[in-house]
């Protein structure tokens, strides 16, 4: 069973930058598809950014897009999410996850799914606090 777990949450001021750190079990990224998502109190845990190994391409929500940057290091298969110009609206649980289609949707070429049900692999989540 893969595992997954986050690090590197914590409180901040507005403007400033972080990095979250997501190490998984596997041995490598290859055939992922990996995704940070975040969960405010009383919200819906949302898609964050993403990322499909294979081709490196990335995906971002439109909050952060522009200021947040999903990356990996697939020798030590960890996942990471630099946020810079956090602002009080992005306060919530970070969590990183994952699913393994094998390179399918690279080879095929299909639009990635990034949708929260579709992703099996979770970590606990860490906690990121900005205050304003």
């Amino acid at each position: 069973q893969v595992q997954l777990v986050e690090s590197g949450g914590e409180l901040v001021q507005a403007g400033a930058s972080l990095r979250l750190s997501c190490t998984m079990s596997d041995r490598t990224f290859s055939g992922y598809i990996l995704a940070w998502f975040r969960q405010a109190p009383g919200k819906e845990r949302e898609f964050v950014a993403g990322i499909e190994w294979f081709s490196g391409a990335t995906s971002y929500a439109d909050s952060v897009k522009g200021r947040f940057i999903i990356s990996g290091d697939n020798e030590k298969t960890q996942l990471y999410l630099r946020m810079n110009n956090l602002q009080p609206e992005d306060t919530a649980v970070y969590y990183c996850a994952a699913k393994y289609d094998g390179g399918i949707t690279y080879v095929t070429r299909r639009e990635i799914d990034y949708a929260r049900t579709t992703f099996p692999i979770w970590g606990q989540g860490t906690q990121v606090t900005v205050s304003s």
